[in-house]
Order: structure tokens, then sequence, then C-alpha cells
């Protein structure tokens, strides 16, 4: 027989939180955005300029350059890895494609006549398919990145080599067989596909800039890879405890391939876009990229140490980082500083995020 109690169950922990405590409000992201729109007001009053069309146009494509690249770094981020190799990745798939293209558009040479022919002018080449030259081009582009991330993923997580100097190494071997298959001069898109080539890096859609397309696009499907599917669940244990994770039969070896895949890809596809707007894949580009995109992903809330990190984070470290470069050309303020003003950002958004740790 139950016994009525002389004093009814409670429970302290229960509504103790409030709601600015919880989800986003809580995390370094919400601080983060919370700085931006901040910022932006003070934008609004120091230059009649930027919130012009013009320069929100500017901005979304500035920003959407280096924030696909970043959505694919925080997933080897959220993994408690690193991926440097993500500038030179850039710009060795943006110069396979070009050169790709070019060759394939070239009649008389070996692949060229599959592809193109000339017109009854005699002059003007004709692709035989429109757009597969364009097709070939961006895998060729991406499947080099492919190769390079599997090796990466291979020597991290097969071999067991440290993430921080394995891409490290790539960073070189891949800026460097960009300047030996170019000898060192770069490349550029050609051949009939050539403007749809650049309509669909370069080009926009009622006014928003195709770069911001494909970010919106992938950072959608990021999110829900990493919040709705067992994937996304197996890269957060991963970065929250890698031993915990192997114990419970996660596949920690794949899952590690998988993330600095998708990163290469990223990066790959990122360089792409930036050479159809440059109009070229010159040999040096997006030289020193690398520090930016992780700058933006850590920045927007990624932790370094693994276990924390999202799609709408590393959009908002790479608005943060544009904004501020974009305010500093209004102000007519030496570019310089920008890259002063980014290492004092990321020291103090780590070191909020390491307050409010002890605080809660």
């Amino acid at each position: 027989m139950a016994m009525p109690l002389e004093s009814p169950i409670t429970f302290s922990n229960v509504g103790k939180i409030r709601w600015w405590q919880r989800g986003i409000f809580a995390s370094q992201t919400g601080y983060v955005l919370l700085a931006l729109a901040v910022l932006l007001v003070i934008m609004h009053f120091a230059s009649p300029y930027f919130f012009t069309e013009g320069n929100m146009q500017n901005v979304a494509k500035n920003f959407s350059f280096i924030a696909i690249a970043t959505l694919g770094v925080t997933f080897v981020i959220i993994t408690g890895g690193i991926d440097l190799s993500v500038g030179s990745m850039m710009c060795f798939s943006a110069m396979i494609t070009s050169m790709v293209m070019t060759e394939l558009s070239t009649p008389g040479s070996p692949a060229g006549s599959l592809f193109v022919h000339m017109a009854a002018d005699g002059k003007t080449v004709l692709a035989n398919v429109p757009g597969l030259i364009l097709l070939v081009s961006i895998l060729a582009g991406l499947g080099v990145a492919l190769l390079a991330g599997l090796v990466n993923g291979f020597c991290i997580a097969v071999l067991g080599l440290s993430p921080f100097v394995t891409t490290l190494g790539m960073l070189s071997i891949v800026r460097g067989l960009g300047y030996v298959v170019s000898n060192g001069r770069g490349s550029f898109p050609g051949g009939p596909d050539a403007d749809y080539f650049y309509a669909l890096t370069s080009g926009d859609v009622l006014g928003v800039p195709m770069p911001f397309i494909y970010l919106v696009i992938l950072a959608l499907a990021m999110a829900v890879v990493l919040h709705h599917s067992s994937f996304g669940r197996h890269v957060f244990a991963l970065g929250g405890n890698e031993k915990a994770a192997e114990l419970t039969g996660i596949p920690v070896v794949r899952v590690k391939i998988e993330v600095y895949v998708i990163c290469a890809l990223a990066a790959g596809l990122q360089g792409i876009i930036i050479s159809g707007w440059l109009g070229s894949a010159p040999a040096n580009m997006a030289t020193s990229y690398e520090l930016n995109v992780i700058a933006a992903a850590v920045i927007g809330g990624a932790n370094l140490a693994g276990g924390i990190g999202g799609p709408l984070g590393a959009i908002v470290g790479c608005v943060l980082l544009e904004v501020i470069r974009n305010g500093l050309v209004l102000a007519q303020v030496s570019s310089y500083w920008q890259q002063t003003l980014v290492g004092v950002i990321i020291i103090l958004a780590v070191l909020v995020d390491r307050v409010r740790s002890r605080m809660t």
C-alpha cells in the first residue's frame, strides 16, 4: 500500500535554465551573431554606402567565396582534426578544371575530336554536346580534390599520422603540383562552354550571386547531415571522445576518411567558383586562404578540440570577417589591418567562450 508523502517531491534543477542560457543563445555562435549585428549597425552609421544594393551583393559574393570551404573544414574540426591544405586545394582544382576545359576544346588535341568540331567558317569551334566539356572539366577538378582528400584521410585515420603534419605536407604537395602542371603560369577557362562556366560561377539569379545560392544549398544539406543522420552523430561522437566512439562500434577510420574527403571536395568546388570570378586560375591563387577558412570556422564556434560546430557558425564567422574587411575598405583603412583584427577577434571569441563556460 502506497504511503502518502508529507511534502511533494521537487527537483531543484528544473526550470533553472532560462531561454537565453540554452541552444544558440548560450553558444559562441550566438555571441558572434550578436557582435555581427552590432557591427552592422555601426557600419550603417559610419558609411552611407554600406547598405547599398551593390555593396550588399559584393559582401554576399565575397564571403561566399570562402564559406563553402569553411563548411568543409568545419566537418574536420568537429572530429578534432585540422586541414591546412584547403587553400592549395582550391588552386589545384581550379587549375585542373581550366586546363581540362581548354584541352578538350582544342581541335586536333588527342581528346578534342571527341568533344568539339570546326564550324563551316573553319574558325569557330563548336561543342558536339553543349555543356559536356564543362561537366567533364568540373568532374576532373573535383576528382583531384577527392584523391587528395583520400590521401589525407588514409594517412591520418589508417597510418595514424598527425592531421597538422599530414595536411601541411599536402599543402606543399598540391601547391607544387599546381606549379608543375602549369609551369608556373596558371590556366584560363576556354572553349565553347566558357560562357556556361562563367554563368554558373560568377553569374546571378534575380540579383542573387550564384556562389551565395550554392552556399545556402550546401549549408542546408550540411545541417541535415549533421543533425539528422547517423553519419552526423558519428562525426560529433568522434570529436567528443574518439576512444569511446570506437568502443561503441562507430567506424572511426571510415568516418575520418569521409570528413577529409568532404573537406577537400568543398575546397575544390570553392576554387572552381573563385576561378570563374577571377577569369583564370593563377598558380598563386588562394595562397594563405586556409588561415581565413579555419579562422572563420573557429570564430563561428567550431571548437578545435572537437565535438562542437555547425554550418550556421561557419557562415556567421565568414560574414563577420567579410563585413570587417568591407568596412575597412569603405573607411579607407589599410587592408593590412584586416589580418591584425582577425587575430584579435579569434582570441576574443575563444576568451569569451572560455569565460562563458566557467560561468555556467
